[in-house]
């Protein structure tokens, strides 16, 4: 019998890019786990196979219903699960801060308890992943890489709430014997991120622009950000290789890895490198007092040196083919009529 993997958040940028790896690389069923309201925009490609139970499908719960997670638990009794879902915008948690805490804090104690309580009913013990941030290292000391044991500095409701996500994924693996591990992946990007993320929100108006839907500005907030990037593809390729090293005992419960890109760029660059493939030679940048953050993690670069050490991995898609691929899915999406928010 095909073992199981839940992916909780399976409708995000990342979820669903993990769904389509398990399913091109292996021979496991994916259980998705979503709230009913939410958009299907990144299954759509799955949706047949979903429809005829093809390897694929989905769980209607929410983490801040115990009672929903606890009988999808029960019900599917996965092998391995990977806790995706999330508030997981850092500008919107300044708006809602108790939304963010609460489900990022609260839903994953959710989680973690429900299986918990069925390991001791009837000792089910799956591996389990859970999603941190690199946001919870915060407001960094610029020239000094980020290793796992850099101290946590919250910077957004956002980042306090993954810090607190973080804490409890180390905690259950080391009070209660979870099999959990936790990742802090860096800025991620590529086909259908959030266009609430930087360097999507650029891409997203340039497509706009080239279309006629925007006059030929694009507004952004703080630029003196440097980062590293990194194509989810490679992030979820990562996810899974940790998934099977936990599996086979090579990792201890409640450990802790960092997983960035090693191309690093200020955010003028990003947007330079955008501009250059656009259609339009007339745009201009704008900036925006409403995109800004109260407070905004600026410096991120990190050292990949523990995961690399771990399994055998590192960033394979070029950051620069990242970029055009994500230019590529908003003017694909614009195409069909799927006009998105200018935000």
């Amino acid at each position: 019998m095909a073992k199981k993997i839940l992916i909780t958040g399976i409708t995000g940028q990342v979820g669903s890019q993990l769904a389509d790896y398990v399913l091109e690389n292996t021979d496991f069923d994916v259980f998705g786990m979503m709230r009913w309201q939410e958009s299907m925009d990144n299954l759509y490609h799955l949706t047949n196979r979903i429809n005829r139970k093809d390897r694929i499908s989905l769980c209607y719960a929410d983490l801040n219903d115990y009672s929903s997670l606890a009988r999808m638990i029960k019900s599917v009794k996965p092998e391995f699960i990977s806790h995706l879902a999330a508030q997981s915008y850092p500008k919107t948690s300044f708006e809602i801060p108790i939304e963010t805490l609460q489900t990022n804090i609260i839903g994953t104690a959710n989680l973690l308890e429900c299986i918990r309580q069925q390991k001791e009913a009837d000792g089910y013990d799956p591996v389990v992943h859970i999603c941190s941030s690199s946001e919870v290292y915060g407001k960094a000391q610029p020239g000094v890489p980020l290793a796992e044991e850099s101290s946590f500095h919250g910077a957004s409701p956002y980042s306090i709430s993954k810090i607190g996500t973080d804490y409890l994924g180390r905690f259950y693996g080391e009070a209660y014997g979870l099999r959990t591990f936790i990742t802090r992946m860096g800025t991620h990007s590529g086909p259908r991120r959030s266009d609430v993320f930087f360097e999507s929100t650029v891409a997203k108006q340039i497509a706009l622009i080239e279309a006629g839907y925007q006059e030929p500005i694009i507004r952004v907030g703080n630029l003196s950000s440097t980062r590293t990037f990194q194509d989810a593809r490679d992030a979820v390729r990562a996810y899974f290789l940790l998934l099977e090293a936990s599996a086979l005992g090579k990792i201890p419960s409640g450990e802790y890895f960092n997983i960035a890109g090693e191309e690093a760029y200020q955010l003028p660059q990003v947007i330079e490198i955008l501009l250059g493939l656009s259609t339009r030679t007339d745009i201009k940048v704008v900036a925006d007092q409403e995109r800004m953050r109260p407070i905004d993690a600026d410096y991120q670069m990190f050292d990949n040196t523990k995961i690399r050490t771990a399994i055998d991995w590192k960033p394979e898609i070029p950051a620069k083919k990242m970029f055009a691929d994500l230019l590529e899915h908003w003017r694909s999406e614009i195409a069909k009529g799927r006009i998105p928010l200018n935000r």
